[in-house]
């Protein structure tokens, strides 16, 4: 096994985050140090990182969280902000497979293996993710067209999104939208290039996955079945 998809399956980082920590003499292996981050190693190897032993996460977990409004989703917070890490467990080293900003909520997943995080936020991979937003005003047939072709939304990038549905509530609008890209704050780019207002954000399934049954703020632990599911995309 290549040494950085050791360290990612040993809960210290992402294989590429993994990449730069070996490139940067943190790791040793029986003794020696070791920057070459393709350097075969097996689970009988030393693997030390910062003076820490690694093992490999051999049970590998998947939690899905509802996520409220006010968390930001990062593992810790200069500004003390509360983030969404106090809210699962800490019996283990969670990775966040994507984000959602601050305002936003819904489906939020971790796990303790970081080379299947970085296998399910690759953009290539184009897995699906279905939010549902509350907008000021109904999306025009060419706004609707020119989101599924792609829209600039800035810093060289194009946000893709497919409306799945919008109706009027009480003079707001519910938009259902389907995203398989992954891009930072892609939505709020998208609508703030077409001059709507968002009032509510809510992710409500990542992949074959959805929050039926979990209360906002809770999480529970996928099932072997699910994560098979999951990583079949």
């Amino acid at each position: 096994m290549r040494l950085n998809k050791f360290l990612a399956k040993g809960g210290v980082a992402s294989r590429r985050g993994a990449d730069r920590l070996i490139l940067a003499a943190t790791t040793t292996v029986n003794g020696v140090l070791q920057m070459d981050p393709a350097f075969d190693v097996t689970q009988e190897d030393e693997i030390v990182f910062n003076g820490k032993k690694i093992k490999i996460q051999l049970d590998v977990s998947v939690l899905i969280l509802n996520k409220p409004k006010g968390y930001i989703t990062t593992e810790n917070d200069p500004q003390g902000r509360k983030t969404v890490m106090e809210l699962i467990p800490q019996n283990l080293r969670y990775f966040t497979i994507g984000r959602l900003d601050r305002n936003s909520t819904g489906v939020l997943l971790f796990t303790n293996d970081g080379t299947l995080a970085q296998e399910l936020m690759l953009p290539q991979n184009r897995i699906p993710r279905i939010y549902e937003i509350e907008i000021d005003r109904i999306l025009e047939k060419s706004e609707i067209m020119k989101m599924g072709r792609g829209m600039f939304i800035g810093i060289r990038q194009k946000g893709i999104a497919k409306v799945l549905q919008q109706k009027v509530v009480k003079k707001k609008v519910i938009v259902r939208l389907e995203l398989r890209q992954g891009k930072n704050r892609e939505i709020r780019r998208m609508m703030a290039v077409l001059k709507r207002k968002i009032f509510s954000l809510n992710r409500i399934s990542f992949g074959p996955l959805n929050l039926k049954g979990l209360p906002i703020g809770n999480w529970r632990k996928l099932s072997k079945t699910e994560v098979i599911e999951l990583r079949k995309k």
